[in-house]
């Protein structure tokens, strides 16, 4: 594995291996990210102990900031994390594009921030100046943190997990926009299928963010579910608003999205797919995340 990173001028954090792309053989159960200080494996099956230790050993050695290598079980129950090498860090603070987040280790399923997004943050960042955005399945509040900066005028962030949104609110205190920007940073815990007018409320939107996750039981499958919230874009946004719409399910295509908002809401034109960071390679078109752009423009 290790002799398939490129030894590079590492960022704060970024993904070093993508087994899960299966571009290399037998390794499809694997990643590697570096979140400095931490190299973190994920692995979505049992491996050989003995080499992951000399795989550990390896990664360490190819960063000589690494404090600590941990090793997360996906197929485990609850996917527990432990230290291999090193410190036992918990948290740590890591930079992307000027901006920083907040990360955790052995809390949860995920660390705090999904790296393969960095492209749809930036492009965020660079679309935000004096928008009123709203942000479904805002999570951490990644996206917020990058509209904030780049100069939005309101983000609305929407989120089932109130736990999630907290620590979007620390991320917003981290980057000083909380201070800044407090009364325009709204943070709400609903369920976005049943709290339509409640987030009509803070509308109308000049840019909708849409990361949902593929399935959650009891709450969402996007399969089912994404038509509902582009059937209501009319009832939320402004005319010429800008839309982000996601999906990271490797059982969907982007034609998927593409044929569901030409059926609920036709007035959406497809502009173009922002391109995943180029270490997320993916051996099958279309298993990989999928970031669309579309434009809201009613013809009445």
């Amino acid at each position: 594995m290790i002799e398939h990173i490129a030894a590079t001028n590492f960022t704060d954090c970024q993904r070093l291996f993508h087994g899960r792309g299966h571009g290399y053989e037998n390794l499809s159960h694997v990643n590697v990210d570096w979140l400095s200080p931490v190299i973190l494996i994920t692995l979505y099956q049992v491996v050989d102990e003995a080499w992951l230790l000399t795989q550990a050993k390896a990664l360490q050695s190819l960063l000589s900031e690494c404090q600590s290598v941990q090793v997360q079980r996906r197929y485990e129950k609850f996917s527990p994390t432990q230290v291999l090498l090193g410190e036992s860090i918990d948290k740590t603070v890591v930079t992307e594009n000027d901006l920083s987040y907040h990360i955790e280790f052995g809390k949860a399923q995920n660390c705090g921030l999904f790296l393969d997004m960095s492209v749809g943050r930036t492009w965020v960042k660079e679309h935000a100046q004096n928008k009123n955005i709203l942000n479904l399945f805002a999570y951490t509040c990644a996206f917020s943190v990058a509209a904030t900066a780049g100069g939005a005028s309101k983000v609305v962030n929407i989120d089932l997990s109130k736990a999630s949104l907290s620590k979007g609110r620390e991320n917003h205190q981290l980057n000083q926009l909380a201070k800044k920007d407090g009364k325009k940073i709204i943070f709400e815990g609903l369920d976005i299928f049943k709290s339509n007018s409640r987030i009509k409320k803070y509308g109308p939107y000049d840019l909708l963010i849409c990361d949902p996750p593929s399935f959650q039981k009891g709450s969402v499958n996007i399969e089912r579910d994404y038509a509902k919230i582009i059937r209501r874009i009319p009832q939320w946004m402004n005319t010429g608003a800008k839309l982000m719409l996601c999906l990271n399910s490797p059982d969907l295509d982007e034609q998927f999205l593409i044929e569901e908002v030409a059926r609920e809401c036709p007035d959406c034109a497809f502009e173009q797919r922002l391109a995943n960071p180029e270490v997320f390679k993916e051996a099958y078109k279309g298993k990989g995340l999928k970031v669309l752009i579309f434009t809201y423009q009613p013809k009445d």
